[in-house]
């Protein structure tokens, strides 16, 4: 039996089938994500940006976060202004991230339909992204998907690598 996936653009409804999989992945929980969104952020974020998610079986099983740079530029997040700081990205580019896919879905290619679909919604626009320096397996992942690093930086005695994209829409998407 295969599962079917849904890639969409989640709404206020999804919330919580966000919350899930963040929770369990955040560091603490031996994941990899630096940090937390609580739900009024991501909220707050549906309002500025396509939030994606990828939905298995009526379970969201991964997420794909944005956030435009005049949102960001409001919120003074610490590492996400460092970030900024180490690499400015054009006047209309956008934060990507963060991305997340469940333990038990990771290497079936979500990440990269999820990647695709952002692409679509939101074309010709630089996105860019860190990733902490020790995570290989999303350095891997994001290197796989044509992006490229751009600069790094050090943030709560940890490093980063900061990546960036733009590419063309293509009339044939």
């Amino acid at each position: 039996m295969t599962n079917s996936i849904t890639i969409k653009v989640a709404t206020i409804n999804d919330l919580d089938g966000i919350i899930k999989p963040q929770t369990a992945n955040q560091t603490s929980q031996g994941g990899t994500l630096s940090g937390g969104l609580t739900a009024h952020q991501i909220q707050e974020m549906m309002t500025d940006m396509p939030q994606i998610i990828a939905v298995i079986n009526n379970e969201i099983v991964g997420f794909l976060l944005t956030t435009s740079q005049t949102v960001n530029n409001n919120r003074k997040v610490p590492i996400v202004d460092a970030m900024s700081a180490s690499y400015t990205g054009s006047p209309d580019s956008y934060v990507y991230g963060p991305i997340c896919v469940s333990q038990n879905q990771r290497g079936k290619g979500l990440a990269q339909l999820m990647f695709q679909k952002i692409l679509k919604l939101e074309p010709n626009r630089e996105g860019i992204l860190f990733i902490k320096s020790d995570n290989l397996a999303s350095i891997k992942a994001h290197e796989k998907m044509g992006i490229h690093k751009v600069s790094n930086f050090h943030f709560n005695n940890a490093d980063f690598d900061v990546y960036a994209y733009l590419f063309p829409s293509r009339e044939d998407n």
